[in-house]
């Protein structure tokens, strides 16, 4: 089982998919703890990841098709909170 701790203002740090079949405790910062599955977690990523995507105008590889400049490919930091597990 994989451990996390949630930050003060709402995230864990997840900056790749976890296997599917694993189990996540997260602990939140209010002190209650929730057992996630990988794949719920994946998921949260996934959507975190969308959102960060098209909050930044990349595409869904995460290229900006616009004129050169660096940008973050991917990100570090998912929000979760209690009850996003089901």
């Amino acid at each position: 089982m994989i451990s996390l701790q949630q930050d003060a203002q709402g995230f864990i740090r997840m900056n790749r998919h976890f296997p599917g079949s694993v189990s996540v405790s997260v602990v939140f910062a209010d002190g209650t703890t929730e057992v996630f599955t990988g794949r719920r977690l994946n998921e949260i990523y996934d959507q975190a990841l969308a959102a960060y995507r098209a909050g930044n105008h990349l595409d869904a590889k995460g290229f900006n098709r616009g004129p050169r400049k660096k940008v973050q490919q991917g990100i570090e930091f998912v929000p979760v909170s209690p009850g996003m597990s089901s």
